[in-house]
């Protein structure tokens, strides 16, 4: 199963899903952000990587389907509510991430 994880810049929430979710959980994980100034830009070839795609905010999801409405139309995209108030692999955004995960991989 691949998971793709979207946030803005691509610097600390989907990275750090993308870190947690690769060991263990028998996933193929990546990451990308929405801004032109990511670290890595979210592609046409993410998108149709992606299996399963998880935002971080709502408005990462309607960036997105602006963007690639035509790939995203068999993918279903979901929503984390995380905001942008930690660092990259902060342990209470691991928590957070594992437990609003924790439907989706089980």
């Amino acid at each position: 199963m691949n998971f793709l994880f979207i946030c803005s810049r691509n610097q600390w929430r989907s990275p750090t899903a993308e870190r947690i979710f690769a060991q263990g959980y028998g996933l193929h994980t990546r990451s990308a952000g929405t801004s032109r100034h990511a670290k890595h830009t979210v592609s046409i070839k993410d998108i149709l990587w992606a299996d399963q795609i998880f935002v971080m905010e709502i408005r990462h999801k309607q960036q997105i389907k602006e963007k690639f409405s035509k790939q995203l139309m068999n993918k279903k995209v979901f929503v984390l509510d995380i905001l942008d108030n930690y660092q990259y692999m902060d342990s209470d955004l691991i928590e957070l991430l594992q437990l609003t995960m924790q439907r989706y991989i089980e």
